[in-house]
């Protein structure tokens, strides 16, 4: 049987709760064997602020997945040239594979409804099977309507999950997980208004963000809603 690989990327600056939970979610509903976090090293989407250095957001994820018998980091942005495209991530890690493998891939809804804007986004849809994240705000009927518009007219909703279906393309499904309300950019401002993160960040992160003095500037942060799957390109 392929390998079911999860794949989560985003800036993840900082990593926080809600993407541990819906990275906990996720294994559970999709049965799947492992889930990847894959921090993008040079986001191509970020240019109204200046995102932290790889080497901390990694070494942060290392941090909060740490004893995590099913969570596991990948470095692959970090040593291909270029912007972090998510289509060529995706492809490099199908050549990678030691063995078959089926990867489902989380985006947050609303970067979900975004994607037609994404670098050969419609390649994603034969590379990956996709989870989209729930957000608040935003409904199922969403994704379906999306999906025929910009995708293809071909996909239908599954009779027995949430889930739509496609004769050619990878399936497109909608994750039922629990909305906790948190943002990495939340989390930045409390920071630099030196207030309490605790409950919203893992205690070994919260260490390492006071021992490098990480965040502690207050700037002016552009409209980021983007949480997983957080590769607008």
């Amino acid at each position: 049987m392929p390998q079911r690989l999860g794949v989560m990327g985003g800036t993840f600056d900082p990593v926080h709760i809600g993407h541990l939970r819906t990275a906990e979610e996720a294994i559970e509903m999709l049965s799947l064997d492992y889930l990847l976090f894959i921090p993008a090293a040079y986001p191509p989407h970020k240019g109204g602020r200046q995102t932290l250095p790889i080497e901390h957001r990694f070494r942060m994820l290392e941090l909060a997945i740490q004893g995590h018998p099913r969570f596991r980091l990948s470095d692959i942005e970090r040593k291909l040239p270029g912007k972090s495209y998510t289509s060529i991530t995706l492809r490099k890690l199908r050549e990678d594979a030691e063995r078959e493998i089926d990867l489902f891939f989380l985006v947050g809804l609303d970067a979900f409804l975004e994607i037609d804007t994404w670098w050969h986004y419609k390649d994603l849809f034969q590379l990956a099977n996709m989870v989209v994240v729930r957000r608040p705000g935003y409904s199922e009927e969403q994704v379906g309507e999306f999906l025929c518009r910009r995708v293809s007219s071909r996909y239908r909703m599954g009779a027995d999950i949430s889930c739509f279906m496609h004769p050619d393309l990878l399936t497109v499904y909608y994750l039922n997980n629990t909305r906790l309300g948190i943002s990495s950019t939340q989390i930045r401002r409390l920071i630099a208004e030196r207030r309490s993160i605790r409950y919203l960040v893992p205690p070994d992160v919260i260490r390492y963000i006071e021992e490098k003095k990480l965040y502690r500037l207050k700037i002016a942060e552009p409209n980021e809603k983007k949480e997983i799957g957080d590769y607008a390109e």
